[in-house]
């Protein structure tokens, strides 16, 4: 059996049709509220992997259109239009703004099928390797200026931690059998990731990439898979059609913010929020087109 990251790593060969959708986000006294949904890549074939720029006017995305290729996108929310931002015979995946703000990083499948960590500027030019001996990279987040998480594939997938300065660029691996859900913890030094466990189920959990201490936070909902902070410190995810929320003050247990089936969304896999809070892109298959 494949491992599970190369399922979006595979879109190219059988591209899932998936949409990007857009919702304003509110938060208040610990409660999430979601606007209507509105679908912003309305087309056949895969469109996947949203990451908003740190000014929240945009967002990068990966899209497959009918070449078969995987490239790099970027979607302006107040123009509404995408604009093609990589134009290569390597597929790129997992679009992630770097911390310095000149550009962003992704995962690469190489001509050889290998898979590891690159980078762009912001117009998608001057591509560069920022890893050259990890290998095969999953899934990627930046705890800090120079500090990488990554999911490695393997059997198991590990949680490796890496300098991305550091001139050996080898990585530290802290964790086996990971989820590919990396996310950066607002206000802390820390990234959480969700740990399988085959006795105890998979549970969320929080690296702090500083002393490489891993805390257990809250055992993950059934059928979730990607899970997404809120500046104000609220996780959510998604399961089926329904968007959940877990508040580590208040120590509750998931609770549902919406269900989006009435929407006509099916299958919802990525939840990510803009820096500033304000806005909520989905990731789903639309009932019908």
């Amino acid at each position: 059996m494949l491992p599970i990251a190369l399922f979006a790593l595979q879109a190219a060969a059988a591209p899932l049709a998936t949409d990007i959708y857009l919702a304003d986000l509110r938060v208040a006294q610990g409660r999430v509220s979601i606007g209507a949904p509105v679908n912003v890549t309305a087309r056949p074939g895969y469109d996947n992997q949203p990451s908003f720029l740190p000014d929240g006017r945009a967002f990068l995305y990966t899209s497959v259109r009918e070449d078969s290729q995987a490239d790099i996108y970027r979607y302006d929310i107040d123009q509404k239009t995408s604009v093609r931002l990589t134009t290569t015979r390597e597929s790129e995946y997992s679009p992630t703004p770097l911390p310095d703000g000149t550009g962003f990083s992704v995962v690469r499948v190489e001509a050889d099928s290998t898979q590891r960590l690159w980078a762009f500027d912001l117009d998608g030019s001057r591509p560069r390797l920022v890893l050259d001996s990890i290998k095969p990279v999953g899934y990627h987040a930046w705890a800090d200026a120079r500090t990488l998480v990554l999911f490695v594939l393997g059997s198991p997938a590990t949680l490796q931690i890496v300098d991305a300065a550091s001139p050996s660029g080898r990585g530290e691996v802290i964790a086996r059998d990971i989820g590919r859900s990396l996310q950066p913890v607002p206000g802390h030094p820390s990234v959480s990731f969700v740990q399988r466990d085959s006795a105890a189920g998979p549970w969320l959990d929080e690296l702090d990439v500083r002393t490489h201490r891993i805390s257990q936070l809250v055992k993950a909902p059934a059928g979730a898979d990607f899970f997404v902070w809120t500046r104000a410190g609220i996780v959510l995810t998604a399961s089926g059609t329904k968007l959940l929320q877990w508040d580590p003050r208040r120590g509750s247990e998931w609770e549902e913010v919406a269900d989006f089936a009435a929407a006509g969304l099916t299958i919802i896999t990525r939840p990510p929020v803009s820096q500033k809070g304000d806005r909520l892109a989905i990731v789903a298959v639309p009932a019908a087109r």
